[in-house]
């Protein structure tokens, strides 16, 4: 048996992320069910802070984790976003870049001769964007590096991750939480963080404590060769204003998404031959990039609370159980801000300063705003 202050399930972003705050407050202990952190979620995310997706909380917490980023140089390189819109969409461009400059004043505006200089593949003009939004500011993650550094941080103040954990049981305990993993072996701990992503709810069923309706949702990326002689390295990561295509210029290639957000189980996720033809069609509808070969194709889960706001806190039925989840698909630009208020909620330190006045409090997270209002 293993004991610890704070024991994590779920060994991705949000889980290592928190461990590593935690870890300067008592012994974390990171309960990891695959073989390796980051395999789901964490490990398949295009890995890119900008403040295109997600509501004002969001954005709020893209804000602050920026400078997390920004203070290392092997988390992140700076890399342009461009959002555009055929003449239908416009009054949604509009919107976003209203939403997005309350936290960016990088946010341009650009017209369809700009848009073909920013990315030449894009069709242009009568049928294709007319208009578009360019931010220059943007951040390409390292996933892998930023998984590394959260759990390196977590390691150097005494914290531990055990892989191939899988949860068998969960009981409370008179002073808090014991678990059973399928090796047989037994951990406890006064705090359990769940942050199963996906799995989250299940964990929380096994628990005892009542679910919060998480969502997991498919979601598509394939692979693809760029046009001969194209220098694509300079392209913006590109998104249809209409949310049904981005591309993304990776290490020569193109990766491509629909922007699927297909209902499925906690799986470990894999692409249908639909979305994957899906994406192609989207591809050569906005751009003039011909699809001949699928290099590669993945999917991964993305999970939802029913506000699209990640939530963390302790859940008001069950003392010591805290929620960490639904990171939806910004939790490695998020990863930094969520980590932050865990250690405030969970340690009793100040709320991180600054996160307030953009907007995020406890109650902005907190699981309870997700329970259903009592009947009558």
């Amino acid at each position: 048996m293993s004991d610890a202050d704070f024991l994590i399930i779920g060994g991705g972003i949000a889980g290592l992320s928190a461990a590593a705050r935690l870890a300067a407050h008592g012994r974390v202990l990171v309960l990891e069910a695959e073989d390796a952190t980051g395999y789901h979620s964490s490990g398949r995310s295009v890995a890119f802070s900008h403040y295109g997706i997600g509501g004002e909380a969001v954005r709020a917490m893209t804000a602050w984790s920026r400078a997390f980023f920004q203070d290392d140089p092997a988390l992140a390189r700076t890399a342009s976003s461009l959002y555009f819109a055929d003449e239908e969409s416009r009054p949604r461009l509009d919107a976003l870049g209203a939403a997005m400059s309350e936290f960016s004043d990088s946010i341009e505006p650009v017209d369809a001769a700009a848009i073909a200089r920013l990315c030449p593949a894009l069709r242009t003009g009568a049928g294709g964007a007319i208009a578009g939004l360019h931010d220059p500011t943007g951040l390409k993650l390292d996933a892998d590096a930023l998984l590394q550094r959260v759990a390196r941080d977590m390691r150097a103040k005494g914290g531990s991750v055990l892989p191939g954990r899988r949860v068998a049981s969960i009981e409370a305990t008179g002073g808090g939480w014991r678990v059973r993993d399928e090796t047989g072996e037994t951990h406890e701990a006064p705090v359990l963080v769940n942050a199963a992503g996906a799995w989250a709810d299940r964990i929380a069923a096994m628990a005892g404590v009542d679910p919060i309706g998480l969502a997991p949702r498919r979601r598509t990326i394939i692979v693809v060769d760029p046009p001969a002689g194209a220098e694509i390295a300079g392209w913006p990561f590109v998104h249809s204003v209409a949310g049904d295509f981005y591309m993304l210029p990776e290490a020569g290639r193109l990766l491509v998404s629909p922007v699927d957000e297909v209902e499925d189980d906690p799986c470990d996720a894999a692409p249908e031959d639909y979305d994957i033809a899906l994406a192609a069609d989207r591809l050569e509808h906005y751009t003039t990039v011909a699809v001949t070969r699928i290099a590669h194709r993945w999917a991964g889960l993305r999970t939802f609370t029913g506000d699209r706001v990640p939530t963390a806190g302790f859940a008001a039925d069950a003392p010591g159980f805290f929620w960490l989840a639904g990171q939806g698909g910004y939790g490695l630009q998020t990863a930094p801000a969520m980590a932050a208020a865990v250690e405030s909620l969970i340690a009793g330190t100040p709320w991180p300063d600054g996160l307030a006045q953009l907007g995020v409090t406890a109650a902005t997270i907190g699981p309870e705003r997700l329970r259903a209002p009592a009947c009558c």
